[in-house]
């Protein structure tokens, strides 16, 4: 089974949702929709669902044309971010509620909704009602009564957002492994990169109703084919610094001066935007390559184990990355320091010219 969108567009109101995408999704594939808010990425889900019709273009199954086709002539599940179940009913009737519309005998219904509950850890609340239940266990019973139909396309639009940190790193890891062994296609929206990475399978980027670029999450992560894409797919966004490549080396405003790697030496003088994630800008050097700039620290953010530093020059900005937590007074004067070999390379038509070496993991 596969879903294809083909040249699919829509406006609401003169506004575009969505515009000219080209999608193909393969049974039994994990697929990842990244975006910032109001991307597009509900509004393409709706489409894939049948709930809203494109003003253009056409949705394949299988290579059948069901653009017009009803939502109820769809063999789809979709789970959202709010915690839909029905309150007057128990845990196991709320999963077992779209079995019966499909009027299965009951004993298939109680071998599905045993099989499904235990898959989610949640058969020892089966006689529970949903209101007995915490946010977690709220979603976990959602999301067995979207799989619990077998459907052949299971949307997830952003349902982890309004759970605790533990919670989605727990669900997050147990999503990858739910789909392994299935064969429909798992369509899942967010707009966190890092959530995004934690998934893995294929990822595509939305901005503004646009399909930016899509590919196995490694790809996109490693060599993003703009300088949108590599700030969509970097939390907080890429640092993109304007510089120049010269006969005697790389300089970014005149803040910095430096000689070319042996990684930058092929390319050719001019002008150039150069990319590096926050996690590789440091306050100390990590070679000897390193290029250092003396830059006003602005503002530093706490989170969790680690500190987001926002620094100037007067010619840019930079955001870093920091793991632990730093006290820097607003003000103050310090040094950055960004491995060359961790620099992403852009022209001045923003397009990819150069990408870090592989590492060996997603850190490229």
């Amino acid at each position: 089974m596969s879903l294809q969108l083909e040249n699919i567009s829509r406006a609401v109101d003169g506004v575009d949702y969505i515009r000219d995408a080209n999608l193909t999704f393969e049974a039994g594939s994990f697929n990842v929709l990244l975006g910032r808010t109001l991307a597009g990425k509900t509004s393409l889900m709706r489409l894939m669902a049948g709930l809203d019709r494109p003003d253009t273009g056409r949705l394949l199954y299988n290579g059948d044309d069901v653009t017009g086709q009803s939502v109820r002539k769809r063999n789809i599940s979709m789970i959202y971010q709010q915690f839909i179940n029905y309150p007057n009913l128990s845990v196991y009737e709320n999963i077992a509620s779209p079995l019966r519309l499909a009027r299965l005998k009951e004993g298939e219904i109680e071998r599905r909704v045993r099989e499904t509950a235990a898959m989610l850890r949640i058969e020892g609340l089966l006689g529970r009602y949903p209101l007995e239940l915490s946010g977690g266990q709220q979603q976990r019973t959602a999301m067995a009564r979207a799989l619990v139909k077998d459907a052949t396309l299971i949307l997830f639009d952003e349902p982890l957002v309004n759970l605790d940190y533990k919670l989605r790193e727990e669900l997050r890891s147990e999503l990858r492994h739910l789909f392994r062994e299935r064969q429909c296609i798992a369509i899942y929206a967010t707009s966190e990169a890092n959530e995004a990475l934690a998934l893995g399978g294929t990822t595509t980027l939305l901005h503004e109703g646009r399909v930016v670029q899509t590919g196995p999450v490694s790809e996109v992560y490693r060599r993003p084919v703009d300088t949108l894409a590599a700030e969509l797919f970097s939390e907080p966004p890429m640092n993109l610094l304007p510089g120049r490549v010269s006969e005697t080396g790389l300089s970014f405003d005149q803040v910095a001066d430096h000689a070319l790697t042996r990684e930058l030496k092929g390319l050719s003088p001019g002008d150039y935007i150069f990319g590096i994630r926050p996690s590789h800008a440091s306050l100390r050097p990590a070679g000897e390559d390193d290029l250092e700039i003396p830059v006003t620290v602005e503002l530093g953010e706490i989170s969790g184990s680690a500190t987001f530093l926002h620094v100037g020059t007067g010619q840019f900005d930079l955001v870093l990355e920091e793991p632990g937590v730093h006290q820097h007074r607003p003000g103050e004067k310090i040094r950055v320091y960004l491995p060359m070999n961790r620099l992403f390379v852009f022209g001045t038509d923003q397009q990819l010219v150069h990408t870090p070496a592989d590492t060996g993991g997603l850190n490229g």
